[in-house]
């Protein structure tokens, strides 16, 4: 069974950091680009960043372009964001997915798993 579980989310003042975590089980995690995406209510799902399974090449959203850092750790079959810098408009349900392949994208139609989310709260 195919598992992805995102983890680390809090309560985080503005300009303060937080690193949130994706544990995945069920699937050969190295084959996979694990992508991780956010949600506020009303809003369509924004695709934050992306890392592949092979090489760990990443790419990033405009939005979160040098604060933010995802790394992955094949062995543990984990991956991570590092998100500094938070701003009151990063405040989302953060979620992490896997799409078999290795290629850097953000769309969330082309990602086969998801996880249930963790909720980060930026205040101001």
């Amino acid at each position: 069974e195919v598992q992805l579980q995102a983890s680390g989310g809090g309560l985080v003042q503005a300009g303060g950091s937080l690193r949130v975590s994706c544990a995945a089980s069920g699937f050969t995690f190295a084959d996979y680009t694990i992508g991780w995406f956010r949600q506020v209510p009303g809003k369509e799902r924004e695709g934050v960043s992306c890392i592949t399974g092979n090489d760990g090449s990443t790419y990033y959203g405009n939005s979160v372009l040098g604060r933010f850092t995802v790394s992955r750790d094949n062995a543990k079959n984990m991956v991570y964001l590092q998100m500094n810098s938070l701003k009151p408009e990063d405040t989302a349900v953060y979620f992490c997915a896997a799409s078999e392949g290795n290629y850097l994208f953000l769309s969330p139609h082309g990602y086969e798993y998801w996880g249930q989310g963790t909720q980060v709260t930026v205040s101001s």
